[in-house]
């Protein structure tokens, strides 16, 4: 069984002349007031060449401030800090069972990939279990660490279990849904569910009265059971084309509805092994950009290695970067990051930058109320940015005007 790194403090990762990274255990560097010249940034009215981007404190802002230093990133790309709807975990550190310290261990690994904005998932479990640690998952969204809670499990259905464990599943009870609401303490996002199951239309209902997204997924519903379901109100298509019936000419199932209503934001795992690309491309070319999230529903292995983990109650096998449980060899979560999910969107599934950016950052962001303060490189908003050189390839990351990797420039 793999185990957890020692007990560390957060580190400030440098990247060095050639690309290999150090650490300090300096904490995030302060950045103070900047101004980024040369680079190709990404705005929401599209590519600018040439860009100029100032920093002033933890936030964007339209002029350069006075006394700043100026960051010549010619030859580079300037995109948004990435937001993560659904993660389990990282760097050796699990979201379900670890303690503050491994959440925190976990949280950095991801940013020190560009994910500045990350919302902590859960697995099945029982509902003590799930309560206590959406306590503390909560206590580290009051204080900034996290976006929010996402519940994955429970209520889900057997026939799509994927990595959940059986014996553990119930029923989506309205009166069990709220109980997780509440041990979140105002902090939870999202919550999936197989809302074909009993007690599945009244809960999408509980959970849009207290303005948390009810998300379809691990789910055995038809076509028409999942349109009722988007009726009820729910928005989000959990990993879209994973643990539901794929698609057929008779029988659309679950996907053709949640591609097809405009109502949904359809999440995917852009590992390579979740999805096939056309599969990708048939994704944006029905939902459309707008309507895409990039998700990595990573678990400990990512940023670590291969392995023996437990994910929940349920023991996985990472081998070659690919996590499978141990008893039955079904997917386990990924061991992604969003920046080989952004790389690869581009230089392989043939995206534009501005679609990937999108799916990684601006939706995303939207789809949790938080657009106002990220999710785009605008004035007044969070100073969270990842810079790329030119094959797309990490060399830094700020997150609040605070930098997670310092790049290495000229």
């Amino acid at each position: 069984m793999a185990t957890n790194p020692a007990a560390a403090a957060p580190m400030a990762t440098d990247l060095g002349a050639r690309g290999t990274a150090r650490t300090t255990p300096t904490g995030r560097q302060p950045a103070h007031n900047l101004v980024f010249r040369g680079a190709r940034a990404v705005l929401p009215e599209g590519i600018i060449n040439d860009a100029q981007l100032a920093v002033e404190g933890t936030k964007f802002t339209a002029h350069a401030p006075e006394n700043a230093h100026v960051i010549d990133v010619r030859n580079h790309w300037l995109i948004p800090g990435f937001v993560d709807l659904h993660n389990h975990g990282g760097g050796g550190a699990s979201f379900t069972s670890g303690t503050a310290e491994d959440i925190l261990r976990g949280i950095h690994t991801h940013r020190t990939h560009g994910t500045t904005t990350l919302v902590a998932s859960t697995v099945t479990g029982d509902m003590d279990t799930l309560t206590a640690q959406a306590g503390l998952l909560s206590e580290l969204a009051e204080q900034g660490d996290l976006a929010g809670v996402h519940f994955e499990g429970p209520f889900i259905s057997p026939c799509r279990k994927g990595a959940h464990s059986e014996a553990l599943l119930r029923d989506p009870d309205p009166a069990e849904v709220r109980k997780l609401i509440d041990a979140a303490r105002g902090r939870a996002k999202m919550v999936t569910l197989a809302t074909e199951l009993p007690g599945g239309l009244d809960s999408v209902r509980l959970l849009a009265e207290h303005g948390v997204i009810a998300a379809i997924g691990h789910t055995d519903a038809t076509y028409e059971q999942t349109v009722n379901a988007i009726d009820a109100g729910a928005t989000v298509a959990t990993h879209l084309f994973n643990a539901m019936p794929a698609l057929g000419h008779r029988t659309p199932g679950p996907i053709t509805a949640l591609l097809e209503d405009e109502r949904v934001t359809v999440e995917l795992i852009n590992d390579g092994t979740h999805l096939h690309p056309a599969a990708l491309q048939l994704a944006f070319h029905h939902a459309g950009a707008h309507r895409v999230a990039f998700i990595t529903d990573a678990m400990d292995a990512a940023g670590f290695g291969d392995g023996r983990y437990l994910l929940g109650p349920l023991e996985v096998e990472v081998s070659g970067g690919v996590a499978r449980l141990v008893e039955g060899g079904s997917i386990a979560g990924s061991t992604l990051t969003q920046d080989r999910a952004f790389r690869r969107a581009v230089t392989i599934d043939r995206l534009t930058v501005t679609d990937a950016v999108a799916a990684l950052s601006a939706n995303p962001a939207r789809l949790l109320g938080m657009y106002d303060t990220i999710g785009s490189l605008e004035p007044g908003k969070d100073a969270d940015l990842v810079l790329l050189d030119a094959d797309f390839t990490l060399k830094g990351v700020m997150r609040k005007g605070s930098w997670v990797v310092k790049p290495q420039l000229p």
